[in-house]
């Protein structure tokens, strides 16, 4: 396949041009900056997604099968509440457009967050758990809101274009032997810690990469939400326990077992085949290279 990935020099994105590359696809990284390093299979190019001209350019004049879209800023905290929003839903409308233009199908990273819960100004329990994609969504902060904003752009752009679009909603990505996630579980004291609106979710870099694959490969029609966690909390303690403790209550439907996610990924291993591989237990001290191409 031929495949444009924007955010290619991020955290996620330089992993998955990466594997693809790997792979054998014909592939053109967009990002704000070019890395400092080359990559066999890949063309780097410097765009600025939020300015339709550059995005539209970088992306018709390729004709791509398919656009993998992770470009955006990645949480709240990086800047305000009002650029998060309008960066990310800025680029998502671009990108959408131009590849339904273009006829290519589209997988992005949506996030956990457009449920409300991880940026709420206080964390708040779910409607039931595990959490699923068909949860109610209540987002306070401009980084969930532009998520769920950016599912009805596409939503509107598989209707108006016919292609399909695969929303992928990770929760905290970490990657081996770099687990900042595990510096939260040592300092985790139930008694006394911050309610953790993801619920001590996580998922492996390289789960990403392998659930972005099973979308490329699979054959979705229309526009489809999935999560991308690992199979168990960060924490090493009993999920529905460490919830009750910090929260003070649990939701009246609540169906967790042990160390389980408190998200579900059942849709996904249902629908595309995929499942988490990878644990903090083996993974926080794994020594892992991860893309040259950024180092020159």
């Amino acid at each position: 396949m031929k495949l444009v990935v924007t955010g290619a020099t991020g955290g996620a994105g330089s992993w998955i041009v990466d594997h693809v590359a790997s792979e054998g696809h014909d592939v053109v990284g967009v990002d704000l900056e070019r890395p400092p390093g080359e990559r066999e299979n890949v063309t780097f190019l410097a765009a600025d997604l939020t300015d339709q001209g550059q995005a539209w350019e970088a992306i018709l004049s390729q004709d791509p099968d398919a656009v993998v879209h992770l470009a955006g800023i990645p949480r709240m905290g990086e800047t305000t509440g009002t650029e998060t929003f309008l960066t990310n839903v800025e680029s998502a409308y671009h990108v959408f457009e131009a590849a339904g233009r273009t006829g290519a199908d589209v997988v992005w990273t949506s996030s956990e967050s457009l449920y409300g819960m991880p940026f709420a100004a206080e964390p708040f329990l779910p409607d039931y758990l595990p959490i699923d994609e068909a949860h109610p969504q209540r987002p306070e902060d401009g980084y969930g809101a532009s998520k769920l904003v950016g599912e009805e752009l596409a939503a509107k752009t598989v209707r108006k274009h016919g292609i399909s679009i695969a929303s992928i909603r990770p929760s905290w990505i970490q990657y081996p032997g770099e687990y900042q996630a595990r510096e939260v579980a040592a300092a985790f004291d139930p008694e006394t810690a911050d309610r953790s609106g993801n619920f001590w979710s996580y998922v492996d870099v390289r789960d990403v990469v392998s659930i972005v694959d099973a979308v490329l490969h699979a054959d979705i029609d229309g526009h489809e939400a999935y999560h991308a966690m690992a199979a168990d909390n960060y924490l090493g303690r009993p999920t529905a326990d460490a919830i009750e403790t910090v929260f003070g209550a649990l939701p009246e439907q609540c169906d967790l077992g042990g160390e389980e996610s408190a998200f579900s990924t059942a849709k996904a291993r249902t629908e595309l085949g995929w499942e988490p591989d990878h644990t903090w237990r083996e993974a926080e001290d794994e020594t892992v290279e991860g893309p040259a191409f950024l180092d020159g």
